[in-house]
């Protein structure tokens, strides 16, 4: 709970940092901070999951007399491998550049480097945190991070526009923001102390390849539709005699479309850093029960989660976008968002699923999983979207392409778990939340176009019929309550 605390403040935070960095770039030069990110991230997103799953799981499995030896070990063995990953993408940022459509983006590559070589750093301590089940210190060095990140964006990004260099101006704060949370870090989680015993460097790299090829999949998946459609509208807006730097404008649109549609994963990513830890030991201790019932509530939660965001998201596209990021951001977004948000719900469970996969040791299943959900994507992106007229229909296109490839892989996905670990969740519980979900999307159809106190009002009260059918159909029961109370006491207990 309190690690999901910390992921809604970071949420919530991100939010208003995106929408603020839109205000002070301008949509164009917004969208193609998001295309630099969108490609960055593919790289440095898999260093952070993989520090952090490997690390915890080399801490947490370690002996007590053997804990600090293998804090020691497995820090180095990160510190040593980032350097050359850093440095070979600061590199071939120009080769980069144009692959994606994008040359004027070169320097802005070259220096998001930097946030990656600090965060190969950085989150093998948090590592460290999760491992040793210190759940309220990882919590609060997510939120400082967040906070510390949104001002060296924002600071950099006003800056520098003033000097016609917001993009690269935003990028430097980033830079700035990672490496001050990694000394505030250092002393937090320690360096551990020299010694024997433990996870040996061969047994920890041995788990590191196949996490580390799962997550790259992953976060290629997570990023591939918003770059090829920044790929696709350069070359039809030079098609069309228009400047690259067009396609800016539709990948920034998208993108806004997008941070709606990604909040259920973001969230959920709180329930895969305690669901990480308690299946791994688990599986350690042999303990079949235990792993089936962690998966099945793991899951379910993720599944009710998700989509009570998605009944609010996909009902009111139109109304949010312009809340939000303003009517330019909408006109060309909205039909897309109302897509997407069903698709990228679906990616939220996926995320848990291969999690679950993972844990239970079965890194390579998940991640040929992913590979082949960053497959269909990919293919139905280029059979969707490539050699289309440049136009806002590249954005709804796109977003049909991603939704359709990740729902289908979602559920294949959810059929390896059911095998793995001997559970899933449960079809009614599946039905009722498609249910809620379905009429909620249907009730914010109907509403048509909505002012921008009407949209608030509309999402709180399509958020809570929601929640009142899945009552009503006894999908949410006196026990769920019980099981936060518990937990609640126990965290008190502890504390």
């Amino acid at each position: 709970m309190a690690i999901a605390g910390a992921k809604i403040y970071f949420i919530l935070l991100g939010l208003v940092q995106q929408v603020v960095l839109k205000h002070i770039l301008g949509l164009q030069n917004y969208g193609a901070l998001g295309r630099v990110q969108s490609v960055a991230s593919v790289v440095y997103n898999p260093i952070v999951s993989t520090s952090v799953q490997g690390v915890s799981r080399a801490v947490s499995s370690a002996a007590d007399e053997d804990r600090e030896a293998t804090t020691r070990r497995v820090l180095g063995i990160h510190g040593v491998a980032i350097l050359p990953v850093a440095l070979l993408f600061f590199l071939g940022a120009p080769t980069i550049a144009i692959a994606i459509g994008a040359p004027h983006l070169t320097l802005a590559l070259r220096i998001v480097s930097g946030v990656l070589f600090l965060y190969g750093l950085y989150t093998p301590l948090v590592g460290v945190l999760n491992g040793q089940k210190r759940f309220g210190a990882q919590a609060a060095l997510d939120a400082l991070f967040a906070s510390l990140r949104t001002v060296g964006l924002l600071a950099g990004a006003y800056y520098f526009a003033k000097r016609g260099a917001g993009v690269e101006g935003a990028l430097a704060g980033f830079v700035a923001a990672a490496c001050l949370i990694l000394l505030i870090a250092l002393p937090i989680a320690g360096l551990g102390r020299a010694g024997h015993g433990g996870t040996s460097v061969r047994q920890h790299l041995a788990f590191l390849a196949p996490l580390l090829g799962g997550q790259l999949a992953l976060n290629m998946l997570f990023q591939c539709d918003l770059t090829l459609l920044g790929r696709f509208a350069a070359d039809a807006a030079e098609a069309a005699r228009l400047p690259v730097t067009e396609a800016d404008t539709l990948a920034g649109a998208y993108r806004n479309a997008q941070l709606f549609c990604f909040l259920p994963y973001q969230l959920l990513l709180s329930i895969t850093f305690v669901l990480f830890p308690l299946l791994a030991t688990a599986k350690r201790d042999g303990d079949t029960a235990a792993v089936a019932r962690y998966t099945t509530t793991g899951v379910r939660l993720a599944l009710i989660i998700a989509g009570a965001m998605v009944s609010v998201t996909a009902s009111l596209p139109q109304g949010l976008l312009t809340l939000v990021f303003g009517q330019d951001s909408a006109t060309l977004g909205s039909p897309a968002m109302s897509v997407l948000a069903l698709g990228l719900g679906s990616f939220a469970v996926f995320g848990i699923l291969v999690t679950v996969l993972t844990s239970l040791g079965r890194e390579k299943l998940s991640a040929a999983l992913t590979c082949v959900a960053l497959a269909l994507v990919v293919t139905m992106c280029f059979i969707q979207v490539r050699g289309q007229p440049f136009g806002p229909d590249m954005l709804l296109r796109t977003a049909y392409a991603t939704s359709a490839g990740l729902g289908l892989a979602t559920i294949m996905t959810a059929v390896a778990v059911r095998k793995v670990a001997g559970a899933i969740v449960g079809l009614a519980t599946v039905l009722r939340t498609a249910l809620a979900l379905g009429c909620c999307v249907g009730m914010g159809r109907a509403l048509g176009e909505l002012g921008k106190l009407e949209t608030l009002v509309a999402a709180a009260g399509i958020g809570l019929v929601y929640l009142l059918l899945l009552v009503v159909t006894r999908e949410l029961t006196r026990k769920d309550l019980e099981l936060i109370r518990g937990v609640m006491g126990r965290g008190q207990r502890s504390a």
